[in-house]
């Protein structure tokens, strides 16, 4: 199996080594290669940073300063030795912030949601986390239900920033950076109304969560990548990103 091809300036070895470290074997499996692949999206965006954290723009509308360290397919293990733990597509730390990344591209408008949390979450107590325990309730119980939003993986994520913020003395926040792609791949048009309601659910989930230790920031895409091109340091890798993956 070849190794797949990265944007220019994207340290290859850098981002191979992340994904061989990390569980879901997305290159093995060749999920990496498909065309929709999300995961190939936010390495070749924010692989370009790895060893040059410093021309990362604090991501738009995320209270963080100015980035010391970039990684890719970061790990932030829960208060607790066994199970699985969450991995983000990315995670940036400034001096008084620590921000992961979840980055979706066309997932939100696949099935497939699952609300699954183990027991394990019911042993803590979450000390400034007190809405999106109230969301992970809501969520097991069946008051809370979301269609696209995979809601259950953001609380998830939010609990591992919360652990790995309090250890490294940080403050945390969670992006969720999502596109509204008009055509799947194939050419097909993606539904118009399954778009509305993604962005629905994220104001929603937004709104109820608010004011926790974890701040959650909803980004675009296409937000994300209009900044890094009126940036003369980035520009050239927006348009790259743009011209390789299309419209976000």
């Amino acid at each position: 199996m070849t190794d797949p091809a990265f944007l220019p300036g994207v340290p290859t070895e850098a981002v191979l080594a992340a994904f061989r470290r990390a569980p879901g074997s997305e290159l093995a499996s060749g999920k990496f290669d498909s065309p929709e692949s999300s995961a190939a999206l936010a390495a070749n965006a924010f692989g370009w940073f790895l060893q040059q954290p410093r021309k990362l723009p604090p991501l738009p509308g995320v209270p963080m300063g100015p980035p010391e360290t970039v990684e890719i397919e970061a790990e932030m293990r829960f208060p607790w030795a066994g199970g699985r733990h969450p991995w983000l597509d990315a995670a940036i730390t400034t001096a008084t912030t620590l921000v992961g990344v979840e980055s979706k591209r066309y997932e939100p408008f696949r099935p497939g949601k699952t609300t699954v949390f183990s027991e394990a979450y019911d042993s803590r107590d979450w000390d400034g986390m007190a809405r999106f325990t109230a969301m992970r309730k809501a969520l097991t119980e069946g008051r809370q239900t979301y269609r696209h939003l995979d809601a259950a993986q953001l609380v998830k994520h939010a609990y591992g920033l919360r652990t790995q913020g309090v250890k490294r003395a940080r403050g945390a926040v969670l992006v969720y950076l999502h596109a509204a792609p008009a055509t799947w791949a194939s050419g097909k048009p993606v539904a118009p109304e399954g778009i509305t309601r993604h962005e629905a659910e994220i104001a929603d989930f937004a709104r109820a969560v608010k004011g926790d230790a974890v701040s959650f920031v909803p980004l675009r895409w296409s937000d994300l990548l209009a900044q890094w091109r009126a940036q003369p340091a980035t520009a050239a890798h927006a348009a790259a990103v743009t011209g390789w993956f299309g419209g976000l």
